[in-house]
């Protein structure tokens, strides 16, 4: 049974997720409202910027492909020639000049097409290959613009599909047929012009095919977008269940949840297998249609011209050069629906990238950025704050709080209090819905970001690490940092000790997400990092909650050298968010919320002998150690 949160049995939906993440990235395409030119144009808008910084080469591809074109026009006309002209002249009088003539010409004509397609395809790929590179820069570069919030709602499944399956899908059109494709319509359009110029009525004959062809490949181009775009949503749908079961994979084995993830995999698999089989027989029915329209057509040429050659309408070389003209005209329409499919499936790939690009950032960048005070000091206000995750749910109903520089507050309160929102706002990973959020007196909506990451860190229990060594998850906090700065961190906060002992000391490989430490271990490197920062504010959001009690007491100690020990040797500003009071304890100021409300405000020891909640919380505290 499904339950109203979109799991089943505790387990994620993923036929839920379909339903709601389906169509392409939230925001931007419930913007497009799923409407096909809408999403049509903002997809040429995006291969238009893509392919604008090489028109030059393009234009040179283009006449390479004419050419190319040409060339291969240049052949039926010449055996048309040499059946009516050059033959004739050897067979009467002997002259062989012409018909050798037909044969090198025919020779140029071979090698020219030779020429174009092999310097054709080494300038397209060149071009290809850079608009591949810009594109997978840009996406890339637009996720990490991207705010907290876009991300929290976006499963990282899906991300990993735009930048993998999505950008395959582009590549292989790109790499293995977008010069067929072009060189077919250019033949479809160059044969049809010299039937009519070599026979006319016998042109009209097989123009009557032409509405046949219109009509299924009308069909075709409108049933298979539908269906493109289905496997597109099935792959990206199959690799978000795969990123995310796996990812959480120590869940499953601990919950054995094994065999339901395997039957949630059977069914997403099974319907990507059932949205490429509809794409196939799609294929299956415009291919082999293709076919017998060109067979049929090629049986009223032949028997409709043989009739004229019989009447002396028209001349052998002719019949023969048209039906040469037909196979170059139904075999690019084969090619033409070989390809078809790469060519919708990059259409549809490019429509969810062009959806990726086309979000905008919830916490964006200010247009003019005002320059912090010179020395950023630390003082963080909210000023009438309003806030909420829903519009219809408010978290902070006009908050209004002054931090002065240097000064430790600790944020405590029920869960759902509003506790971590504010450390958020703070961090300008959300904006308020109305009021602000100053440091030093500047509005951080007015603060440019790089300048505002510089002054304002955020640890939190998750402490993520990085692939790579001990001290480049440390160098993370500062790049240009050097080893003796990193070390020195590291001295400060405690995490010395432990590092040394490692294999391979500050070079060791923490491995994926950091898996070779302990979640202590972890946390002190995060704790490392954000002292190489120097930042002058500093939020602690459950930052000890994976420590041991040794260990708190190791970090206890290393965050007062890290709250006293401010830029330039100023107090450091922080708000710390901790469940565990003995945290709490080095604060200067303790926050009680309630609702999003400031309850309580004071110095630890005042509020305890206040006898208020707050009170009430260290008393339960101190029963816990007992």
């Amino acid at each position: 049974m499904t339950s109203g949160n979109g799991t089943v049995g505790g387990q994620p939906d993923w036929r839920g997720v379909a339903d709601d993440r389906m169509d392409h990235l939230s925001g931007s395409d419930q913007a497009a409202g799923g409407d096909p030119a809408r999403l049509r144009a903002r997809s040429r808008a995006l291969l238009g910027s893509l392919t604008r910084p090489h028109r030059r080469m393009i234009g040179v591809a283009v006449a390479l492909l004419l050419l190319q074109n040409a060339a291969a026009m240049a052949g039926p006309y010449l055996v048309m020639v040499g059946i009516d002209q050059a033959i004739p002249l050897l067979r009467d009088d002997g002259t062989v000049g012409p018909l050798a003539a037909v044969g090198l010409a025919f020779l140029a004509a071979t090698i020219a097409e030779y020429a174009g397609k092999r310097t054709f395809l080494i300038l397209s790929a060149r071009i290809g290959q850079a608009i591949l590179l810009e594109l997978r820069q840009r996406v890339y570069r637009h996720f990490l613009r991207l705010s907290v919030d876009f991300h929290e709602r976006y499963t990282s499944g899906r991300v990993v599909a735009r930048l993998t399956s999505d950008m395959d899908s582009i590549a292989e059109l790109v790499e293995g047929g977008i010069d067929d494709l072009v060189l077919a319509g250019l033949s479809v359009v160059s044969v049809a012009g010299i039937l009519l110029w070599l026979d006319t009525p016998l042109a009209v004959v097989t123009l009557l095919a032409f509405p046949f062809l219109l009509w299924i490949s009308v069909w075709f181009a409108r049933a298979s977008t539908v269906a493109y775009r289905r496997t597109r949503e099935a792959v990206a749908l199959l690799i978000v269940h795969f990123v995310e079961s796996l990812g959480g994979v120590r869940a499953v084995h601990a919950f054995g949840r094994e065999a339901r993830n395997q039957e949630i995999f059977t069914e997403v698999n099974d319907g990507f297998r059932s949205a490429n089989l509809r794409a196939f027989r799609l294929i299956a029915i415009y291919s082999p249609a293709l076919k017998g329209i060109g067979n049929v057509a090629v049986a009223i040429v032949l028997t409709y011209g043989g009739w004229q050659v019989l009447q002396g309408e028209t001349e052998i070389g002719v019949l023969a050069a048209f039906l040469l003209y037909l196979r170059r005209f139904f075999e690019p329409m084969q090619e033409l629906s070989q390809f078809y499919n790469s060519l919708q499936s990059a259409t549809a790939a490019l429509e969810k990238l062009s959806g990726v690009l086309d979000e905008r950032p919830e916490v964006p960048e200010p247009a003019r950025p005002r320059p912090l005070p010179v020395p950023v000091r630390g003082t963080v206000a909210l000023h009438a704050v309003t806030f909420g995750y829903r519009p219809d749910r408010l978290v902070l109903p006009e908050l209004t709080v002054r931090i002065p520089a240097g000064q430790t507050v600790a944020l405590v309160g029920a869960t759902g209090a509003g506790k971590s929102t504010i450390a958020k706002l703070v961090a300008r990973l959300y904006d308020p819905q109305s009021g602000a959020v100053t440091l030093d007196g500047v509005d951080l909506r007015d603060v440019a970001g790089s300048d505002l990451r510089r002054h304002v860190i955020m640890v939190t229990q998750e402490n993520h690490l990085f692939a790579g060594s001990v001290a480049d998850n440390i160098r993370f906090g500062r790049p240009d940092a050097t080893d003796a700065e990193i070390e020195a961190a590291a001295r400060a906060i405690g995490a010395h000790e432990f590092i040394v002992e490692l294999p391979d000391g500050y070079a060791t490989d923490v491995h994926r997400r950091g898996g070779r430490l302990s979640a202590g271990q972890r946390q002190l490197v995060a704790f490392a990092r954000a002292m190489l920062a120097d930042p002058a504010v500093l939020i602690l959001d459950e930052a000890t909650s994976s420590l041991d009690v040794p260990t708190e007491r190791l970090v206890q100690r290393a965050l007062q050298t890290m709250l006293t020990g401010g830029p330039a040797g100023r107090g450091r500003t922080a708000l710390v968010i901790a469940h565990r009071l003995s945290t709490v304890q080095i604060a200067d100021r303790v926050l009680v919320l309630d609702g999003g409300r400031i309850v309580e405000d004071g110095a630890p020891a005042d509020l305890v002998a206040a006898g208020g909640r707050y009170a009430t919380l260290h008393d339960q505290w101190r029963d816990s150690l007992s």
